[in-house]
C-alpha cells in the first residue's frame, strides 16, 4: 500500500545554509514513526515542507497517496483535510477559555460540520484530559495544559495522518505517559502518526519505526527493532580478574568500551562485533578468570544514534 508520507530528494536551503538535505522519508501505513534528531537537525523544517507551510528548494512530497507539492509546484491543500498537525504549538487567544479557543478553530475549518461541532470539541478536550478545565481561561493554563490543548486541535476531525512536532514538550511525567498512550490509541484506531522528538526515551517507548535526522540529513530509517538489531551489541562481564578478562576479550576481537572497578571485582562492557557469543565464557574459564555474571546488553535507541552519527545527542550546529 502507498505510504502515507513519501518524499523524494526533499531539500530546503536558506541562502547558503542547507537545513534539509535530500531526504527520502517513507512512513509505513499504520505506524507510529519517530522522527528523531537533536534540536537544529532539520526535523521541524522537514515537517513544515510536508504540510505545505514552506516550499522545498528541490524535491517532492506525497501525503496519503496524493502529490502534496514540491519545488515549483502548487500545493494541494485538499489533502490536508485528512491530516491533523501540531507544529510548535498553535497561537491561542489568552482571554478565551480552552473550549472557546477550540470552537473558534473549528469554525474556521470549511470542512467541519457545525451541527456536530460541540460534540467534537468536547471529545477532543476529553481525549487530552482537559474536559474538566474546558471553561478555564487559556492564560491560566500551565505549560503542560497548553500543550495538551495544542494536541487537541489536531483531534477535532477524524484524521488518517497525524503529524505531531514535540508533543510532550512541557509535560510532566504523568502528562507524558498520557500522551504516549494517546498516540498508541490513535494508531490502534487506524491513523498513521509521525512524531517528531529529541527525547530518545519517549521515541523508544512510543514508536514502531524511526527516522534519524542529523545535520539536515536522514542518516537512517526503518523499524525500531531492525535498527536496534543492526546496532552494535554489547556484552557485560562481572569478574574478579579484570586485567586477565580484558586481555581475553581483546584477544577474541571484542572492543572493551567501559571498565568499572570496585574493591574486589571489575565490570567490563565490550562490543561483541563479529565474535561468536559462545566462545567468550569458555575462553575466560580457560584463562582462569572467574565469571561472576555475564549477559548480553541489547542496543538502546541511544546506542543506535551514536552508532549512526558517532556523536552524542547534542544540539546540531
Amino acid at each position: 500500500m502507498t505510504p502515507p508520507v513519501l518524499t523524494r530528494g526533499l531539500t530546503k536551503r536558506f541562502r547558503h545554509q542547507v537545513a534539509v538535505d535530500t531526504i527520502d522519508l517513507e512512513v509505513p501505513i499504520g505506524s507510529v514513526y519517530g522522527f528523531l534528531g537533536p534540536n537544529g537537525s532539520g526535523k521541524t523544517t522537514a515537517i513544515r515542507m510536508l504540510l505545505g507551510l514552506i516550499r522545498p528548494t528541490t524535491g517532492e512530497v506525497d501525503l496519503l497517496g496524493e502529490p502534496m507539492g514540491g519545488a515549483g509546484r502548487r500545493i494541494d491543500v485538499s489533502v490536508l483535510r485528512r491530516v491533523g498537525a501540531l507544529v510548535e504549538g498553535p497561537a491561542f487567544h489568552p482571554y478565551l477559555s480552552g473550549r472557546a479557543n477550540l470552537v473558534r478553530l473549528e469554525a474556521a475549518d470549511p470542512y467541519a460540520d457545525p451541527v456536530t461541532s460541540a460534540r467534537r470539541v468536547d471529545a477532543a478536550l476529553d481525549r487530552v484530559g482537559l474536559l474538566n478545565a474546558a471553561r478555564k481561561s487559556y492564560r491560566a493554563y500551565s505549560l503542560g495544559m497548553r500543550q495538551r490543548l495544542a494536541i487537541a486541535t489536531a483531534l477535532l476531525m477524524p484524521r488518517d495522518l497525524l503529524v505531531l512536532d514535540e508533543p510532550t514538550n512541557g509535560l510532566d511525567p504523568q502528562g507524558t505517559r498520557e500522551v504516549r498512550h494517546l498516540v498508541s490509541d490513535l494508531a490502534s484506531d487506524g491513523a498513521t502518526v509521525l512524531v517528531s522528538s529529541h527525547l530518545l526515551s519517549e521515541v523508544e517507548q512510543m514508536c514502531s519505526h524511526v527516522g534519524v535526522m542529523y545535520e539536515g540529513r536522514l542518516v537512517s530509517q526503518g523499524s525500531l527493532a531492525a535498527l536496534q538489531a543492526d546496532a552494535a551489541v554489547n556484552v557485560r562481564l562481572e569478574t574478579t580478574e579484570g586485567e586477565t578478562s580484558a586481555r581475553v576479550l581483546t584477544g577474541l576481537g571484542l572492543t572493551v568500551s567501559e571498565t568499572v572497578r570496585t574493591d574486589n571485582r571489575t565490570v567490563l562492557t565490550a562490543r561483541l562485533g563479529q565474535v561468536e557469543l559462545t566462545q567468550i565464557v569458555p575462553a575466560l574459564v580457560a584463562a582462569e578468570a572467574t565469571v561472576l555474571a555475564f549477559n548480553v546488553v541489547s542496543a538502546s535507541l541511544e546506542d543506535v544514534f551514536v552508532s549512526l552519527t558517532g556523536e552524542g545527542f547534542e544540539v546540531s550546529g
